[in-house]
């Protein structure tokens, strides 16, 4: 890839990590909270690539996902990670349901 690509793909990484409440964002969070903040911004980068080429593809518009996509797409998974988290404080958490709408 041509220096001058890569520089300017990163660039736009870091800006849209930096937006608030955008899933580029969310994603850049979540990912250097594990692997690191430089592997988070490649992260993103190739997201980024990717949406492109789909958007190419398709002739679509954007649609900017909401901050919160990750979690609504597994809640299970967020709710079992942040049991252990509040466990590993030394708390116990009872969780159930919640009440349905009538």
């Amino acid at each position: 890839m041509h220096r001058t690509v890569r520089e300017a793909q990163a660039a736009a990484a870091h800006g849209a990590a930096r937006k608030k409440d955008s899933c580029f964002g969310a994603q850049q969070r979540r990912i250097a909270a594990q692997r690191g903040q430089k592997k988070a911004l490649i992260a993103v980068a190739h997201s980024m690539a990717v949406a492109v080429y789909h958007i190419l593809k398709d002739k679509a518009t954007y649609r900017e996902l909401s901050e919160d996509f990750f979690d609504k797409l597994n809640p299970s998974r967020v709710l079992n990670r942040l049991t252990k988290r509040i466990q590993n404080l030394g708390f116990q958490l009872q969780v159930s349901p919640p009440p349905v709408a009538a």
